[in-house]
């Protein structure tokens, strides 16, 4: 008499779906992620659910958060999937070329300055790799959005990760259209700021206004000016400047053409703030996928 053979089924694609919902803190988004439907993710999750007898998430109608079960789960399972995952990769990797979807969280200026450039030149050099650009100017979180990587300027964006620089420091510069210094003057010390319209940026992220950055005798200066535009596009600041609207503080490589065509003028020289590095940064894993090591590399290349 033949035995009933149940066949029990795989945990990891489970795993796989429970801690990408726990990172990403949505099923869709997890889904996203994983390149599945949302019902998917549901059910696989719901499967592990039934086989260890615990809720591993608390559910409303607008949030999803780990239960205590599912943060003791996370805490125990996230390293051993790291590795498998790692150790997968670098098997199906071997000597292939890269490929795959590589997902970046960038500001438009690191775009604009960084990627847009370069496009073609990378999309041509690994055709296999589909790359997807979020450009985005708050302070993304990398992991929780399921990106491969992101890019910003400063150091201390990238707590707790890799940060690779990509320039050797970018010069800040208040720069103001010709016909907007002849009306109002050139301002000669940070105290005649006070006398100018100066065009701001509002932070996205934390509705903030950016102060504008300056050094005196070599300590570092952050000023509050006052003016009548505020805007949450760096294009818009300097599409306002060009057209004589007001002063605006720019990194000099993104307003390299206007310089040179003298659509904008700089001020203030002598109170210019210490050059900033643009960085790209990662979470540390034990094995970087080849796609992303190829477009690190690749954007690292102007350094060399």
């Amino acid at each position: 008499m033949k035995k009933n053979l149940t066949i029990k089924p795989e945990p990891l694609g489970g795993l796989t779906a429970f801690r990408a919902v726990a990172e990403a803190g949505s099923f869709r988004a997890a889904a996203d992620r994983l390149g599945i439907s949302a019902s998917a993710v549901s059910q696989s999750v719901h499967a592990l659910e039934a086989r260890l007898g615990v809720a591993l998430f608390n559910r409303t109608s607008r949030t999803v958060s780990l239960s205590e079960a599912g943060r003791f789960l996370l805490e125990h399972v996230d390293p051993s999937l790291a590795r498998i995952e790692a150790a997968m990769q670098r098997l199906r990797e071997g000597d292939a070329q890269p490929s795959g979807l590589l997902r970046i969280n960038l500001s438009r200026l690191a775009n604009t300055l960084f990627v847009k450039p370069r496009l073609p030149e990378f999309l041509a050099r690994y055709p296999r790799v589909d790359l997807e650009l979020y450009t985005d100017d708050t302070l993304a979180d990398v992991v929780g959005g399921g990106f491969d990587a992101g890019i910003r300027p400063g150091r201390h964006l990238a707590q707790d990760m890799i940060a690779l620089p990509l320039d050797r420091g970018l010069r800040r510069a208040v720069v103001g259209a010709p016909s907007y210094l002849e009306r109002h003057g050139v301002p000669k010390t940070l105290a005649d700021l006070a006398r100018h319209d100066c065009i701001r940026f509002r932070l996205p992220g934390s509705g903030r206004i950016y102060p504008w950055q300056f050094s005196e005798r070599g300590k570092a200066l952050q000023l509050d000016v006052k003016g009548r535009l505020v805007f949450i596009d760096d294009d818009l600041c300097r599409e306002s400047a060009r057209a004589g609207l007001g002063l605006a503080q720019q990194f000099e490589a993104a307003i390299a053409d206007d310089l040179a065509a003298r659509r904008l003028v700089p001020v203030l020289e002598a109170y210019a703030p210490p050059p900033i590095r643009f960085y790209i940064y990662f979470p540390k894993r034990d094995y970087q996928p080849l796609k992303l090591r190829a477009f690190v590399d690749f954007l690292r290349e102007p350094l060399r």
